[in-house]
């Protein structure tokens, strides 16, 4: 039986949404079929936390591992998407289900992904629940926002709470049409050396029966 496949990226395109101040993104076709060329073959600009992204350690932290150093493991494997839509500024603890052993837990908190607008009012998640998440064994966590915490932060509390537990972190995930529940997640970021981040193509699969 085919297990369903649900793609939980963002499409990039140069009208995308970027965290103000940071690199648009651009695509140029520069060699072209049309033009004589035997093959098309396009360049890229972009900042590495365009669209669906995993931070790397290096991206809070001066002597953390980049995004190339760290292990592959945390990025495949079964998860656990949680509906947090609804639950105010951080989600907290007292707003996360029973895990049963998840170790990697998403979160959706938007109603509608925001796909044509920079959204500056985003669920984060309370460092509180990343200290409780990582005691539960769970090594990675992700959310549809694009950052786990508030975007006007200074701090970065969240971040740091990760960094302490050597956490991974996914942001910026398209979960709208995913339901609660358990999946196969497979999002596995670039090895870009030196790398603070690396945009991921995330999908969710059906777990196998």
């Amino acid at each position: 039986m085919t297990r369903r496949i649900w793609d939980i990226s963002q499409k990039l395109h140069p009208a995308l949404p970027v965290w103000p101040g940071d690199t648009a993104f651009a695509h140029q076709r520069t060699w072209q079929m049309e033009a004589g060329s035997p093959v098309n073959v396009s360049a890229v600009t972009m900042s590495t936390h365009t669209g669906a992204h995993a931070d790397a350690p290096l991206h809070y932290s001066q002597t953390a591992p980049d995004i190339a150093e760290v292990a592959l493991d945390p990025y495949l494997g079964e998860c656990l998407v949680i509906d947090a839509r609804g639950v105010g500024a951080e989600i907290e603890v007292g707003d996360l289900p029973h895990l049963h052993g998840a170790d990697r837990v998403l979160f959706r908190t938007f109603e509608k992904f925001p796909h044509d607008v920079w959204d500056d009012d985003t669920a984060a998640i309370a460092p509180e629940t990343i200290e409780w998440l990582a005691l539960q064994g769970v090594r990675l966590v992700g959310l549809d926002g694009p950052s786990i915490d508030p975007q006007s932060s200074k701090e970065m509390l969240a971040h740091k709470a990760v960094l302490k537990h050597d956490m991974r972190v996914l942001e910026g995930l398209v979960l709208d049409d995913v339901p609660e529940g358990r999946y196969e997640l497979i999002a596995l970021p670039l090895a870009i050396m030196g790398g603070d981040a690396s945009p991921v193509r995330a999908i969710l699969r059906d777990l196998a029966s």
